[in-house]
């Protein structure tokens, strides 16, 4: 039966080439950042478009689209819905009509605030509970002992929390083209070197698996 799931089942993640999955994380945030650059560019073009605004409602219309795009997407090779990208969608969806309603980019840009802390507070709070929960996201992808899923849930935890500090500092700070080309440019970089950091915990911590033993 289809399903919304804190996972990807391991044969519907096949279906998914690493670039399309990408692509589907990734394209809705480039949309955001060329509407916003080339709003008045699209409004000429699309004169329907000039209706949301300037620049920025603009390009907050458009991510809306291509978030619901890049979920549908998800769901018609897939049949399930990952949790985080789901949360995630439902804010921007929230955050974005609030935007466009009410005219006040403000909302768009505390999405990602939003969005880190929950994260962060799921994760650090399910600790407290002695639940390491980004294991139940991420166990079909690695296989590690309790405690490195109890320290690679710990860091991550702290990291959304970090990220959510930081657009906070941004958009309070800068104007709104560098807080969009911050979003894209800046975040998206840090998250992945953090990511990369974290390979040496998650090898001194995985176990390898009888199917592991048979394939070496």
């Amino acid at each position: 039966m289809s399903k919304v799931s804190l996972e990807t089942p391991a044969k519907a993640e096949e279906k998914v080439s690493p670039l399309l999955k990408m692509v589907l994380e990734l394209g809705p945030l480039v949309v955001f950042f060329f509407a916003n650059s080339r709003g008045e560019w699209l409004a000429a073009q699309f004169p329907v478009l000039a209706e949301m605004g300037g620049p920025i409602f603009i390009a907050t219309g458009l991510f809306m689209a291509a978030t619901a795009i890049a979920l549908a997407v998800s769901w018609v090779l897939t049949r399930t819905l990952p949790m985080m990208p789901l949360i995630s969608g439902v804010v921007v969806f929230v955050f974005g009509a609030l935007t466009l309603w009410l005219q006040n980019d403000t909302f768009i840009k505390m999405k990602p605030t939003i969005v880190n802390s929950l994260f962060g507070a799921i994760l650090l709070g399910g600790l407290l509970f002695g639940k390491s929960l980004l294991g139940y996201v991420f166990h079909a992808a690695f296989k590690l002992t309790d405690e490195g899923w109890r320290k690679l849930t710990l860091r991550w935890g702290l990291f959304f929390l970090v990220l959510a500090v930081m657009n906070e500092v941004v958009w309070r700070n800068f104007s709104t083209d560098f807080w969009v080309a911050f979003k894209v440019w800046g975040t998206m970089p840090i998250t992945i070197l953090f990511t990369l950091s974290q390979m040496p915990l998650i090898m001194r911590h995985s176990i390898e698996t009888p199917d592991d033993g048979k394939a070496s």
